[in-house]
């Protein structure tokens, strides 16, 4: 299952997480002048359980914006206050009208996913956590029902007691959630990193492929966020290093991009917000698109 240099027309969708400071537009300007055709965004403060509502004229002015800048492909990560998997059921059942509220949010802007983390279980044990997000997940997709955007479950690093970090407990989570139409993947480089995926080597990379295809199936991937590594594989930390700058290394990153098999699908990056390092990144990446195939592990 070895990967095929990219032979498609379609554009490389990339991009990054940006601000969304001075107005929701703000953040597609700032995609448009970093060359992008993606972003990712918060509709709102990501640590904050209040949120203020969207108002028609925010939502007119992001669409108009959108519309006046072509093809731009636009994705929301929820808050980072949300646990799905929590055994309180006071900050599950919170958890769970954020997780509406966001999606609301999404669809009002015409944003296609809502990128979210599936929650820590707290000490109430893997699979009872396991249980918890998709139930959650039920009640959600319920409130939701017709909605266009789909809830993309992303893998974690597999910090603390954080859910996520094997593909099996995505495919679980998956499973147990009941209507897949209304789900998707996204796949964090630096988070697999971390989790025990290495990515540096060929035969375990595409191994791992393998693994995604007869749990999840590559075509539920909806998204990548494209960030190196800090912490040495396995070390179960989340850290993001710049492209080139951590463990993972650049090679990988090349293997992924021109993979036919990922082309139509939307990449982001979520590095350090450093001066100016938002283009260095993705010129590397774009320059990593157009290099000759590596060879070998």
């Amino acid at each position: 299952m070895r990967p095929v240099p990219l032979r498609s027309t379609s554009p490389l969708i990339l991009g990054a997480h940006l601000s969304i400071a001075g107005g929701l537009h703000k953040a597609l300007l700032r995609a448009a002048d970093l060359g992008c055709n993606a972003l990712q965004i918060f509709t709102h403060s990501p640590v904050q359980w209040r949120v203020k509502p969207l108002i028609p004229e925010e939502i007119a002015r992001f669409r108009e914006t959108r519309a006046s800048l072509g093809s731009i492909a636009v994705a929301s990560h929820a808050g980072y206050l949300i646990n799905l998997a929590s055994p309180e059921r006071a900050l599950r059942e919170r958890s769970i009208r954020m997780m509406i509220r966001e999606l609301e949010r999404c669809e009002a802007l015409g944003v296609a996913l809502l990128v979210f983390h599936p929650g820590a279980h707290m000490g109430g044990g893997e699979a009872r956590g396991l249980r918890r997000v998709a139930s959650s997940l039920r009640k959600i997709h319920a409130s939701t029902a017709g909605f266009e955007v789909k809830t993309v479950v992303e893998n974690t690093a597999g910090q603390g007691s954080n859910l996520g970090w094997r593909f099996e407990q995505i495919a679980h989570i998956i499973d147990l959630a009941g209507d897949a139409s209304r789900l998707r993947v996204c796949f964090d480089t630096a988070h697999a990193f971390a989790a025990g995926y290495d990515l540096r080597n060929r035969g375990l990379y595409e191994e791992m492929w393998r693994q995604v295809e007869g749990l999840i199936g590559l075509k539920n991937i909806a998204i990548f966020h494209l960030n190196d590594a800090t912490a040495v594989c396995g070390s179960l930390v989340d850290r993001h290093a710049h492209i080139g700058q951590g463990q993972i290394g650049q090679r990988p990153f090349g293997w992924i991009l021109r993979d036919g098999r990922f082309a139509r699908v939307m990449k982001v990056i979520e590095t350090p917000k450093q001066a100016g390092m938002d283009r260095k990144n993705l010129a590397l990446l774009r320059r990593l698109t157009r290099s000759p195939a590596i060879r070998g592990a």
